[in-house]
């Protein structure tokens, strides 16, 4: 690749990967865009993820590929500190999950998607995914979003994931100004802050991660009826409206940086969650908070009804 070429920096966080991480870097090394580097937040591995680390770096050259102690609080708060380590400078940020295959053209789509932007806006791409089981068998598609990327949207739901979004400069750097705070997961936040402060994300349809579901994984992708009564379940003990306590806080406490409509898009949501029912109801359909499907936004009256919001 020529000089000429925009950086992508590849932000990879592990925790005891050893299982899957070199099928994951093997596929990061065969893209088919060859100017990234590789900087990966070890969070306290006990297994051989470390030795299997240091191989591909003596292969890359360490000025490509870098290995850092994680904070070992937990997935969010290490992609956050790669996010915000002011070591890493480059044209676009990649997010890598240890336990993934991209596919080979990830990082040239995102990279060709983003000519047609302006740098100067604030932007996230993200895409659809494949979904693989533990031994690689192909066990369908990620849900297809076909509703427009918004803040009221991102205030219920993220449809971002995490391992296949880049951000370009501008994004970072609003992400940088707030900095290592206490959030449900990178993915969610990076969606409600950037189209908070009004720049965007834009959902790619063509998939272009294998997604692996297992046991292991934090928050998986899981499809159909166990999907659904995950999402139910979820919202009768509270967990729903926990993230929602959690993303608002954190939201509210830089409500500067939100343009003035989601700013009091994120008053009168936060408003409404604790009010008593009919001025509760009320409050979220004002709001404008949407999810993707019919199925969701029931959901989201349900809980609104229950005061799981």
């Amino acid at each position: 690749m020529s000089n000429s070429t925009p950086h992508i920096a590849i932000l990879l966080c592990t925790y005891n990967g050893e299982q899957f991480l070199k099928e994951q870097l093997d596929s990061i090394i065969a893209q088919d865009y060859g100017n990234f580097s590789i900087w990966v937040s070890d969070d306290g591995s006990k297994d051989q993820t470390i030795p299997i680390l240091k191989n591909y770096q003596a292969n890359l050259k360490k000025n490509r590929f870098s290995i850092i102690s994680g904070p070992q609080v937990g997935f969010a708060r290490n992609f956050l500190s790669l996010l915000c380590n002011p070591d890493i400078v480059a044209d676009y940020f990649s997010f890598a999950d240890q336990d993934d295959i991209w596919a080979p053209n990830k990082l040239s789509r995102a990279v060709n998607h983003f000519k047609t932007l302006p740098n100067a806006v604030a932007t996230i791409y993200c895409s659809r995914t494949y979904l693989i089981d533990e031994i690689g068998n192909s066990i369908g598609l990620s849900p297809l979003f076909r509703k427009k990327p918004s803040f009221t949207n991102a205030l219920v739901q993220n449809i971002g994931g995490g391992n296949t979004m880049v951000l370009n400069k501008s994004a970072l750097s609003l992400l940088r100004s707030v900095g290592i705070k206490p959030i449900v997961s990178h993915d969610w936040w990076s969606y409600l802050l950037i189209t908070g402060a009004g720049g965007t994300l834009s959902y790619d349809p063509i998939p272009t991660v294998h997604y692996r579901q297992h046991n292991s994984n934090i928050i998986g992708s899981n499809r159909g009826h166990r999907l659904s009564l995950m999402r139910i379940k979820g919202l009768l003990n509270g967990r729903f409206k926990l993230w929602n306590t959690t993303n608002t806080q954190v939201l509210l406490a830089f409500k500067h940086l939100l343009t003035p409509e989601n700013h009091r898009t994120l008053e009168e949501f936060s408003r409404a969650r604790n009010r008593w029912l009919i001025p509760r109801i009320w409050g979220v359909i004002k709001s404008g908070v949407y999810r993707q499907t019919l199925i969701g936004n029931l959901g989201i009256m349900l809980a609104t009804v229950l005061k799981k919001i």
